[in-house]
């Protein structure tokens, strides 16, 4: 019967049952299939899912509405000519200004929209003509236009940044271990939102190198730097201009949470599109509510049934079950980040942006955990590959919507976003071999003071400490192989060999080698055949323990005496029932 209901569930997600719909599908087989009661089997969830309207979890949801209503408001108003007409008055002087202005105004616009589609709709018939006037190739053109489309997405308030770290933030057993396995990786979705900026700026450099060799290459023409058009479009432009750098000043400055901040947000936008260019009438407003309403009522019945599948797939095993597969047959982390990467490319190619969050997300990032990827990094790589996901032939779905717009053969964008593919590609592999390119700022001070300075002082002693050690056995032990450890007893009796050693050394040169070939010895003997084997230190202390216990054992037992049972109490006879006899 379960078998039947899977292939019926098959085929609903295969003729396009709604995304949500077949989620609960899959929960109600995961319910019907539970040795409990069905009605014990949800009892729990429905639980879960009241904390999820209260607290920290109701601030981020509160944000996705409001930074939505924020972009459709944009997309409603003359917004895109704006930016487009100061980009190239400031950027379209240089070698291939005018591309570089394209790939700016995608990336601002996808921004406040948080979907690539619309940026190619909206700024293409724009764009797209201004670059053939200017003598770009056509091909070069369309492949420009089409491969810059999703570029912006990293960049805060992007819609993907604030569904990411609500959809992470909602596995707190995970979120839980980062934290205690490195305090600086708590989990907090307004640091999230800083992550993406250094990367996205990776991206949009490395986009931009690549018009600029083209334009160079092909000797496009340029116009002359126009000051006063600078000054006119830049006036013009500023209320929106301002708006991102407003926000980013308000996260950093802390003038409100980030509910907040979305609130103002939307306020500005209405008195900027409607009192200041007057290119929104009161009477659009209800037409931008109700398409706007619509969507952010799509999101939220996904991410709340995603949230049962998660919880699901959890009792289920089915995370553990992804990591023990994984760590058999992956053996580094290097090796795991490249395979994660082809992964999100192929999910990135079938699934949009926000369903590829909610449904991979909860299975990729306990895996990710266990080879020590920072939970921030792991969300800006899963980002950046689902934006290069848009254009993977042969069904990204930016392809098809550039060639609907353009009138342009599938194969003809394919062949002119190839260039641009290679140029994200390169960025991806920057961003996910460099993790110092994402930075967040530091994580909110909690609990006791001494708390907080007994972590300052782990993290100065670790930086000064050597990084290697050799082992007696001929093995390198690295100080870094220590964050693996979510016990914080067995990480610092990992870091104490780097502290020892490190404290040798100082020494005259006549003692230091003898104090550091003891001090590894003692460790090696203490720790070291644990490690190789894949104990832990506590296996260490346990072994120890029933050592002891067993030559207690061997020894001769002196006779007990035997308290004489008092005539009120009689003898028990229960075998450890705790009851006695009648």
């Amino acid at each position: 019967m379960v078998m039947l209901l899977f292939i019926l569930l098959v085929i609903a997600f295969v003729i396009g049952s709604p995304l949500f719909a077949v989620m609960i599908f899959l929960c109600a087989i995961g319910g019907y299939d539970s040795p409990r009661p069905f009605g014990d089997e949800f009892s729990g969830f429905i639980s879960e899912f009241m904390k999820m309207g209260t607290g920290d979890a109701a601030t981020i949801f509160s944000t996705i509405p409001l930074f939505i209503y924020a972009g459709y408001l944009m997309a409603a108003s003359k917004t895109a000519e704006r930016l487009v007409r100061f980009s190239n008055a400031l950027l379209g002087w240089m070698p291939g200004g005018l591309g570089i202005v394209t790939i700016i105004a995608c990336a601002i616009y996808t921004t406040f929209t948080g979907a690539s589609g619309v940026t190619i709709v909206a700024l293409g018939s724009l764009l797209m003509p201004a670059l053939i006037k200017q003598k770009y190739p056509e091909r070069f053109a369309l492949g420009l236009v089409t491969g810059t489309g999703s570029v912006g997405l990293l960049f805060p308030p992007a819609l993907p940044l604030f569904i990411f770290g609500t959809v992470l933030g909602l596995q707190q057993h995970l979120t839980k271990s980062w934290a205690e396995q490195n305090p600086a990786w708590e989990w907090e979705t307004e640091r999230f939102v800083w992550a993406g900026i250094v990367p996205g700026l990776v991206l949009v450099a490395t986009l931009s190198v690549v018009v600029v060799v083209i334009a160079v290459a092909k000797k496009l023409p340029r116009h002359k730097f126009d000051a006063g058009e600078l000054g006119r479009s830049f006036v013009v432009a500023l209320p929106e201009l301002a708006l991102p750098f407003l926000i980013i000043a308000a996260l950093a400055t802390g003038l409100g949470d980030i509910a907040q901040i979305a609130s103002l947000t939307v306020v500005y936008l209405l008195v900027v599109e409607m009192g200041v260019y007057r290119d929104v009438k009161p009477a659009a407003l209800w037409g931008i509510t109700k398409e706007s309403m619509s969507l952010i009522g799509a999101i939220f019945v996904i991410v709340f049934a995603s949230s049962a599948v998660t919880n699901y797939l959890v009792t289920a095993d089915v995370p553990k079950l992804l990591v023990e597969w994984t760590r058999e047959h992956i053996g580094s982390k290097e090796a795991f980040l490249l395979a994660l990467n082809v992964l999100l490319l192929l999910v990135g190619m079938m699934m949009d942006i926000f369903s590829a969050i909610l449904i991979v997300l909860p299975l990729v990032a306990p895996i990710a955990h266990q080879y020590g990827v920072n939970p921030y990094h792991l969300g800006v790589i899963f980002l950046l590959n689902l934006e290069i996901g848009y254009l993977t032939p042969p069904v990204g779905l930016n392809l098809f919507i550039s060639s609907f717009k353009f009138r342009r053969p599938v194969i003809e964008v394919v062949r002119a976003v190839l260039p641009f593919i290679a140029a994200m590609v390169f960025a991806l592999m920057l961003v996910t071999y460099i993790p110092s390119l994402t930075v967040v700022p530091p994580p909110n001070p909690r609990g006791t003071l001494d708390g907080l300075v007994q972590v300052v002082h782990s993290s100065a002693t670790a930086v000064a400490n050597v990084k290697e050690v050799t082992l007696p056995d001929g093995k390198v032990k690295k100080q870094e192989e220590c964050a693996a450890f979510a016990d914080e007893f067995d990480r610092d009796n990992c870091l104490g060999l780097f502290t020892d050693v490190t404290e040798c050394r100082k020494k005259p040169a006549a003692e230091a080698k003898a104090c550091e070939e003891t001090a590894i010895k003692d460790w090696f003997e203490t720790y070291g055949e644990s490690i190789d084997d894949g104990g832990s230190f506590e296996d260490v202390e346990e072994e120890d323990a029933e050592e002891a216990d067993a030559d207690e054992a061997a020894a001769p037992a002196a006779p007990a005496e035997q308290p004489t049972p008092s005539p009120a109490e009689p003898p028990a006879t229960g075998a450890g029932t705790g009851t006695a006899a009648p």
